[in-house]
């Protein structure tokens, strides 16, 4: 795997014929200047393909660079050959080596029966899994009941991944390098091969899966009072979406409540849960940011028709609580053990920072209180608290995440501020991060040793999470900059249509050479100075706000404006406003 970190750096562009010579112009915005082909280096391609180069020599002081086509980019239509182009951009890893295809031809699409007796058997219980219509790789099924004394019984049952991904196989291996799976809207390029993710891993309803599970206790305040980790054998008795349950769960649908009758006090006993640690963690300090994520919908060209907010349902709320003490659960039980681990860290942001996000919320209203050597997460709960449900609630939400630091993997605890935890990881997801496969594999050594592991065991894995955590930091963060870069592309490939109409937005960033404003439907765009109205704009740094000089009109965050699309560029991924008419007091 080694070798393919050391692959050329590839750019990927539009081709630009002339008679003797070519240029590619690169979509990587950051990089400034085109690219000279020469006629040699063409290899066959034509006036405005979409096309792979290399740097065969570097720019020079008055010379551009040059560079060699290697590869022209196909597609079935121009929406495919853009995602592709995404793809080659990020050197984001697209077929499966022909060793890792090897290997998976030895795996049973069928459980391996004579493991069955190693396990706990629960394929007779009502275990359940919640996820989005599309979902295909399903990693988690979830399990309640009441206890005799009124408390609940929750138990997650998460795909036994590592029993088929052995240590230092060819699978493994190409794990590890992917470090996670990317999602780029109508494409998935997964971290494990389709037999794996979608078939045998999966919890498919109605088929035998090997999981890796945990079994709660938790009281009527949310307190976790005892907790079991092992190894099961179970079959989902339903395959639910998100959607449903949530109107199953206010009785919108007859249709939906007559199916699923002997499941709706399930679904009510799910929600009570759920609702009784979402409100602990609250109170503890957890950020309820309001940050909304796109839905973006494709034709069946992959064409963008619509973009609007991703509405979040009751039964998401389900799978996100059930999902975040499980895994607080299993970092709190390794990290006693002094197990090696990887953990998902989120540090105490800067005190400068905060300082800064505080001249900002002085504007809008608020304050952040914080020492001079110590923050707490109830400081900035107060302030989301505060401006819930009012205008410039998504602004304050925004501006505290920008102040907050990344999240990251680790194989120390550090604790994680964001959700207010002490102990947190990433257990629920081992079919799409690696972190989670590693940690799976952890717990695997332990339970067949019945917690007893040789230290040299123990000093070899915690080098590998070492090593490990630094390279699924770095392959999350490509995947996400992927990830948005599709989602911006696509938002303005929608635009483009939308030339000449005008909508109502708010502001959501100001610069020195113009203001971002976000519509309702979660496009952001930018309006220039000169494209602000008839004055001379004076941007003032320390308020971060614009002010014209002879009309004082003053343009700060949270402001609502009214805005006409002016531009929409799907290959810049840039969308361009201009102002209508005075922007609305507040």
């Amino acid at each position: 795997m080694a070798k393919r970190e050391k692959t050329r750096k590839q750019i990927v562009g539009t081709f630009v014929k002339n008679k003797n010579f070519g240029f590619v112009i690169p979509d990587n915005k950051e990089l400034k200047t085109d690219i000279f082909i020469k006629k040699s280096n063409f290899k066959k391609a034509k006036n405005n393909q979409k096309v792979i180069i290399e740097i065969t020599k570097p720019e020079m002081k008055n010379k551009k660079p040059e560079g060699k086509i290697v590869e022209i980019v196909k597609g079935e239509n121009e929406a495919d050959i853009d995602m592709k182009c995404l793809i080659k951009e990020f050197g984001l890893p697209e077929e499966f080596p022909k060793m890792v295809i090897s290997e998976l031809n030895n795996i049973n699409d069928k459980i391996d029966k004579k493991d069955i007796p190693n396990r706990v058997d629960l394929r007779d219980r009502c275990i359940i899994t919640i996820d989005g219509e599309d979902a295909k790789d399903l990693d988690d099924a979830i399990e309640i009941e009441k206890t005799k004394s009124g408390n609940y019984k929750l138990s997650v049952h998460i795909a036994d991944v590592s029993y088929y991904v052995k240590e230092g196989s060819n699978l493994d291996k190409e794990a590890q390098y992917r470090g996670t799976s990317v999602y780029m809207l109508d494409r998935v390029i997964p971290m494990l091969p389709k037999k794996l993710s979608n078939g045998i891993c999966s919890l498919n309803a109605g088929e035998d899966r090997f999981t890796l599970s945990i079994t709660m206790e938790i009281d009527k305040t949310g307190k976790v009072l005892s907790s079991e980790i092992y190894k099961a054998i179970v079959q989902v008795k339903e395959r639910m979406s998100y959607t449903d349950v949530s109107k199953i769960l206010v009785g919108a649908n007859k249709k939906l409540l007559k199916r699923y009758e002997n499941y709706i006090e399930v679904f009510k006993l799910m929600y009570e849960l759920s609702q009784i640690l979402k409100k602990k963690r609250i109170k503890d300090g957890s950020l309820e940011l309001d940050i909304p994520e796109s839905k973006i919908i494709l034709d069946k060209n992959g064409t963008a028709v619509d973009v609007k907010k991703y509405e979040t349902t009751l039964a998401n709320d389900i799978i996100e609580q059930f999902m975040l003490i499980a895994n607080e659960q299993i970092a709190e039980k390794f990290f006693w053990l002094d197990a090696p681990f990887i953990y998902r860290v989120h540090e105490i942001p800067d005190i400068e920072k905060i300082k800064d996000l505080n001249k900002f919320l002085f504007g809008l209203g608020y304050h952040v209180k914080c020492k001079k050597d110590a923050i707490y997460p109830k400081a900035f709960c107060l302030v989301l608290e505060k401006a819930k449900d009012t205008p410039e609630e998504k602004i304050v939400s925004n501006l505290i995440l920008r102040t907050l630091k990344q999240a990251r993997y680790e194989n120390e605890n550090k604790g994680h501020f964001g959700l207010a935890s002490r102990y947190y990881c990433h257990f629920t997801s081992p079919i799409r991060r690696y972190p989670d496969l590693f940690i799976h594999r952890v717990i695997s050594k332990y339970l067949i040793n019945n917690y007893d592991v040789e230290e040299s065991e123990k000093e070899k894995l915690k080098r590998i999470a070492k090593k490990q955590a630094e390279l699924s930091s770095k392959r999350e963060r490509t995947a996400q900059t992927a990830e948005r870069e599709a989602s911006n592309m696509k938002k303005a490939e929608y635009m483009m249509s939308k030339i000449g109409k005008e909508y109502k937005g708010i502001i959501s960033g100001v610069t020195s050479f113009g203001i971002f404003v976000e519509l309702d439907n979660t496009v952001e765009g930018m309006i220039r100075l000169d494209n602000l109205g008839n004055d001379n704009y004076i941007y003032q740094e320390e308020s971060k706000t614009i002010i014209g000089k002879r009309t004082k009109e003053l343009f700060s965050l949270g402001d609502k404006i009214r805005i006409r699309v002016i531009e929409a560029n799907k290959q810049l991924r840039r969308v361009g406003f201009e102002r209508i008419e005075n922007k609305k007091k507040k």
